[in-house]
Order: C-alpha cells, then sequence, then structure tokens
C-alpha cells in the first residue's frame, strides 16, 4: 500500500559466484505482473544482467550498497504522505520519538536531481549519512535496513510518521523533542526489542 503501478523499487544485496553486486526490481515492470526471473542483478561495477533491464534508480542503490556495508536492503516508495513533504523540500523533524528508528534525530530531505542520475545516487548518499532514511526532493523516500524486511518495515514507518506530521503540521508550529532526549532514545532503540541469550 505504499507504491502504486510501477513506482519505486527494490533491491538487496547479494553475490553470484565471486561477482558481488545485489539484486534489483525492474525498471517499468508493475509489481503485479513481476516473476522471479524478472529481477536484475547488478554487480559492483554497475554492470547489469537479467531478462530484464534493472530500475533506471540502479545508481542510488549502487552507492547505498557500496558505502554502507551494515545495509542490505534499499526500499524506494512514493509513499503519499512522505513524498507530499518532500515535494515541499521538508524533512520529518523530531516532533516524535520514533523518528529516531532511521537512526538520528531527523529525517532529512535531499536535494533534488532528476531521476536515475548520478546526481541523484549523491544526494540520496549526504542525506542517508549516519542515517537508514531519507526523503528525496520532488520524490519519494529511500529506507534501508540490516534485511529486505526491516528496510520494508522502516519505509512504511516513515510514511507513518509522515502523515503524522502532516497532521500536526495543520494544527500549528510542531512542538519538537530536544536533541538530549532524542539521543536517549537513540540509545534506548539499541537495546529494544526481544533479545535472547544463548
Amino acid at each position: 500500500g505504499i507504491n502504486v503501478n510501477k513506482s519505486g523499487n527494490v533491491s538487496v544485496r547479494c553475490a553470484r559466484g565471486t561477482r558481488a553486486g545485489f539484486l534489483l526490481t525492474p525498471t517499468g515492470v508493475p509489481y503485479d505482473r513481476l516473476e522471479a526471473e524478472d529481477i536484475a542483478f547488478v554487480d559492483d561495477e554497475g554492470r547489469a544482467t537479467g531478462r530484464c533491464e534493472p530500475s533506471s534508480e540502479w545508481r542510488f542503490h549502487a552507492a547505498i550498497h557500496a558505502t554502507r556495508p551494515e545495509l542490505q536492503a534499499v526500499v524506494h516508495t512514493h509513499s503519499v504522505h512522505a513524498t507530499a513533504l518532500a515535494c515541499q523540500g521538508l524533512g520529518i523533524p523530531a516532533f516524535h520519538y520514533m523518528v529516531a528508528v532511521a537512526g538520528g534525530h531527523d529525517i532529512r530531505c535531499s536535494d533534488y536531481a532528476t531521476f536515475g542520475t548520478q546526481e541523484l545516487a549523491d544526494h540520496a548518499l549526504a542525506a542517508l549519512r549516519d542515517r537508514k532514511a531519507c526523503l528525496l526532493a520532488h520524490h519519494g523516500v529511500i529506507a534501508c535496513g540490516a534485511s529486505l524486511d526491516a528496510a520494508l518495515a522502516l519505509a512504511v514507518e516513515v510514511e507513518n510518521l509522515a502523515r503524522t506530521y502532516v497532521a500536526v503540521r495543520t494544527l500549528g508550529e510542531p512542538r519538537l523533542l530536544d536533541r538530549a532526549e532524542m539521543d536517549r532514545v537513540i540509545e534506548r532503540f539499541g537495546t529494544y526489542g526481544q533479545v535472547r541469550s544463548a
């Protein structure tokens, strides 16, 4: 429910024999018509193989996989509320503690660049510095994770936060949490959830 028709794309890190790279959804194929054979493989040199061309956004997927080894998957969406903020050049500030799930005090909005370009990849990397999610100006959202499930869950959470932030803005100037509190939240997220001993 966070994408429509053919918008957005997904990648996950993998290797084919000795070739490191990532699997990436193809360009211009509706999700409900995708088959396993349609997924492209893009190696670390940017060479794509498969029966379909990879997403036109392969460059920012490649840049993220090349520079962020802790991240295994990237989900790019055009979800409505996050994209609305991005079209206004707005990131998501610390209006709610859950903003910290993206790894910092805010979720930045990148500068604008044409889709599919190296310039967009460079802007995305800058907005993702020390973060796992960002908005892309006049475009959409990137969410990354240590697994495909984690990246998708973060993309959904960013859209939820964006929807709430849009609502909060209608009530007046948002009241933000301070940096000290966001630091505490980030620290607590480091041990949040089920931890099982061996």
